[in-house]
């Protein structure tokens, strides 16, 4: 396929917004076994399609999917800790990075701004762009700043700008602070100027925010997503969408602008190198 064969890729963005889970870190499967680990930790058998449904979800909705599927309400809160402490072991002994990831986002770097909007908490994210010697290629990391699950009104309303952190490590307009599980860093801007904390996918809040953050208008951005909750996210947001990796349907490759297999496929990198201004000298 040529770089001009599919609309998308004759267009040139003005910042660039990456998921992490599944986008740029092979981390689903260290999210299944945590969740396996987690379900047998409290002798419960995952529900049949679990994985599937639960692929892209924020790590405390995941909890309480669990404990609702297994109808045990009441361990929502300690499944989402086994399931966060299962997770941030199996990263901490294997990170692994996506096919064509590192290739892709070297390619882009210095050219325009680079952002990560992910549903982890920002220990998670830090700890695996570090580990891969990412973290640095990126500006801004833009994470929910609130418990998923309690916010008013409905996705569709996009929301303001919150938990994030500059290509310093530092929390976008306050001081550096812990990240703790479940929230992204305190003191954000949203906090700030009353806009809001920023929500989890599918709500459009850290598309919104990593947008904003980039200096850019969202339609003028493109999201790279691997999860059907995430490009909902960025397509809410107003982002142009690349969809990257295998699908259960292949019917849903149509919620993304494109769709394709891995980051290191021959016509991203064609793109990069014709739509894409190469960094100033």
């Amino acid at each position: 396929m040529s770089a001009t064969a599919h609309p998308l890729l004759d267009w040139s963005p003005e910042a660039v917004v990456f998921d992490c889970d599944g986008t740029l870190m092979d981390s689903e499967r260290h999210w299944q076994d945590a969740r396996n680990r987690a379900f047998r930790e409290f002798g419960l058998r995952p529900p049949r399609g679990f994985a599937d449904r639960a692929k892209g979800v924020h790590y405390l909705d995941c909890g309480r999917m669990m404990a609702q599927e297994t109808n045990k309400p009441d361990l929502a809160p300690d499944l989402a800790e086994a399931l966060l402490r299962h997770f941030l072991a199996l990263v901490a002994e294997e990170p692994l990075t996506m096919p064509g990831a590192v290739e892709f986002v070297r390619a882009l770097s210095g050219r325009l701004p680079l952002a990560v909007a992910s549903n982890c908490p920002l220990v998670v994210v830090e700890e695996s762009l570090g580990r891969a010697g990412l973290r640095g290629h990126f500006e801004h990391v833009v994470v929910p700043s609130e418990v998923p699950g309690e916010a008013a009104g409905s996705p569709d309303e996009a929301g303001g700008p919150g938990a994030a952190e500059g290509a310093d490590g530092r929390p976008e307009g306050a001081d550096a602070a812990d990240g703790a599980p479940g929230g992204g860093a305190g003191g954000s801007p949203g906090e700030e100027d009353g806009a809001g904390p920023v929500r989890p996918k599918p709500w459009p809040d850290v598309y919104a925010t990593a947008a904003r953050l980039c200096g850019v208008r969202p339609e003028a951005a493109l999201a790279v997503e691997d999860s059907l909750t995430g490009v909902e996210s960025a397509r809410r947001a107003g982002l142009r969408v690349l969809g990257v990796g295998p699908l259960a349907d292949e019917n849903d490759a149509g919620r993304a602008d494109l769709w394709v297999t891995a980051l290191n496929a021959e016509q991203l990198l064609t793109w990069v190198r014709d739509r894409v201004p190469p960094p100033a000298p």
